[in-house]
């Protein structure tokens, strides 16, 4: 192993759905460990100024469009950020959608509109980029799922469909291209407060529950997700493939608040 197997200089990372949010958290920890990057949002125009801040940090950044959900795009996009750079190292697969509703109201093309992102569009993303690592024998594509990728939650039945899918997506594609060197994980944050889900942040009672839910007592905070992408990034998990890392806590355990009164 490298002596320093975290660090990411030299590498060159795409990172999808980076206007706002989580997405711009990963390229950020990207960038503090040395990657260039591409970064992609529905309009290149919202990331001029995730732009601007990633190169104040010394690094490169190329801004480009991209529609998981039109098929044209994806194929546009993909050698576009071959270019950029002359090759891609690292995918982070963090673009996606999510419609809230209890199960019984959810309509077809609410389905359509979470289930094409987030799934659909995640797996033809990773082709587009996938084909060129294999040709290279070198890649680490980090598709981002959820705690719902391995638990359910009620009024997110399209969103918690979709992100399992992702996690056993991931493992299909780590079995396919691991014997060409790119190895395949899926990161997957809990409760973290983002634009999809901030109202529900402005309810103190549910903000409380969630914290019983949770053994480290608190919901994450961006900051929480940084090591783990580098890490999933990087040569240091060169021997991890077809995981599926949770950054959540301990919510996913099923604990929850107890005293002694209660065993």
């Amino acid at each position: 192993m490298p002596h320093n197997a975290f660090d990411l200089t030299g590498k060159v990372a795409i990172v999808t759905g980076a206007s706002r949010g989580l997405g711009q958290q990963f390229g950020r920890a990207l960038a503090a460990a040395g990657a260039d990057l591409v970064v992609t949002s529905r309009n290149s125009a919202d990331l001029a100024e995730f732009v601007g801040e990633i190169e104040s940090m010394g690094r490169r950044a190329k801004p480009l469009a991209l529609d998981l959900r039109d098929q044209a795009s994806i194929e546009r996009f993909a050698p576009a950020a071959i270019e950029a750079y002359g090759k891609v190292d690292v995918l982070v697969n963090n673009a996606g959608c999510n419609v809230r509703k209890p199960a019984l109201d959810v309509t077809w093309d609410d389905w359509n509109l979470v289930l094409d992102t987030n799934l659909r569009g995640t797996f033809f993303v990773a082709q587009a980029i996938g084909r060129h690592m294999v040709q290279r024998q070198y890649g680490r594509i980090i598709n981002i799922g959820s705690v719902t990728s391995v638990m359910g939650y009620a009024g997110l039945a399209p969103y918690c469909a979709s992100r399992g899918g992702v996690k056993q997506l991931t493992m299909s594609l780590a079995d396919d291209w691991g014997p060409h060197g790119v190895t395949v994980n899926c990161l997957a944050p809990g409760w973290f407060c983002t634009e999809q889900n901030k109202v529900l942040y402005e309810n103190e009672q549910w903000v409380a529950y969630l914290k019983d839910r949770i053994p480290l007592r608190r919901p994450g905070q961006p900051g929480d997700l940084e090591g783990a992408v580098v890490f999933l990034a990087s040569d240091a998990s060169e021997y991890i493939t077809g995981q599926t890392l949770l950054v959540d806590g301990g919510i996913s355990t099923g604990a929850t608040k107890a005293t002694l009164d209660d065993v």
